[in-house]
């Protein structure tokens, strides 16, 4: 939005144990959206449902009954049944800087930095099977970012690395740990055995202290640290320094590790993340901070931040929606 002097973001916030009537809302409001976005051209072929069903028993059979459910309530629709499969979906790359700080409350805290046009708007709160899990949806049950009721948070960024090929897009991997796993050490488990369609890191805590950062990328590739952080690409080295220089990479690390090398509190680095160089208002280029999650998995909250304006949320709210504007610049 070139030149706007403000950005209006919105987040709705639902709570639905089970997929039903409320899922299906959502799905009536952004099918064709996704639908357009899946089939696109260009963005290589889908696969079957045959194909996308088994891949999902093969690697996440766990979240097989959840998907049938949500099957059922698009009315069989063949194409959203193998969209919600999150098997072979076409690339995404958002920017995104996430840390894990100690000092004080535990807090996991991030950045969405992504095209506004491209954001589901949509914080989900669920009891699929014995976990409740809240965080901000993606694809219409995956998550690109969360926490479960085990005290275990999950966030996500892009790994920088070019390229593409056969696995799962990533919100619905996140999910998955989150509906599995209960401690760092289970989830990182969990998705070694999960095969990934792009370059992606996922930083990691738990209820019991430990910390970790994973890259995962196609073909198999997984490597993990005990890492607190993550920006836009693999751990110290880019594999791409165009695209690190681009959306400022280093720097937005660099400045992170400032951070907890001061040994700040929860609060003041969630306001760091409201300010440059974690903040962007490049929302016309695709790399606009659309929130700031502010993950206490202790407490059980999330506080989602915008420069001025703070809603929390629980595993147990109730439907809400927030709309917030923004400085573009």
């Amino acid at each position: 939005m070139p030149n706007s002097p403000s950005q209006s973001i919105a987040l709705h916030a639902f709570r639905e144990e089970r997929p039903g009537p409320r899922w299906r809302r959502l799905y009536d409001a952004t099918w064709p959206g996704y639908r357009s976005w899946y089939l696109r051209p260009g963005t290589g072929s889908r696969p079957t449902v045959f194909e996308a069903e088994q891949a999902l028993l093969r690697h996440m059979p766990e979240l097989h009954p959840t998907w049938a459910r949500l099957v059922s309530l698009t009315g069989r629709d063949a194409t959203a049944a193998a969209m919600l499969t999150g098997w072979n979906v076409p690339a995404f790359a958002p920017a995104c800087s996430q840390v894990v700080t100690t000092t004080g409350p535990r807090a996991l805290i991030r950045n969405y930095d992504y095209h506004p046009d491209l954001f589901e708007q949509v914080v989900m709160a669920t009891r699929f099977a014995e976990r409740e899990v809240v965080g901000t949806s993606d694809c219409l049950w995956g998550l690109l970012d969360g926490m479960n009721s085990d005290g275990l948070a999950v966030s996500l960024t892009f790994g920088g690395a070019r390229g593409s090929g056969t696995g799962f897009g990533i919100p619905m991997v996140v999910r998955y740990l989150l509906e599995v796993a209960g401690t760092v050490t289970e989830a990182v488990s969990a998705v070694s055995r999960i095969p990934v369609s792009m370059s992606y890191n996922l930083t990691l805590t738990d209820r019991t202290g430990d910390v970790r950062t994973v890259y995962l990328a196609h073909g198999g590739v997984i490597e993990q640290r005990d890492c607190p952080l993550a920006t836009n690409h693999r751990f110290d080295e880019p594999e791409d320094p165009e695209h690190a220089r681009r959306f400022h990479s280093l720097e937005r690390q660099a400045h992170l590790r400032g951070l907890l090398s001061d040994q700040l509190p929860a609060d003041r680095v969630a306001d760091e993340f409201l300010r440059a160089p974690l903040r962007s208002t490049l929302y016309d280029k695709g790399f606009g901070t659309l929130y700031t999650a502010d993950y206490r998995p202790d407490s059980g909250e999330v506080h989602y931040r915008w420069p001025g304006t703070t809603w929390s949320r629980r595993f147990d709210s109730t439907d809400a929606e927030i709309r917030v504007d923004v400085p573009a610049a």
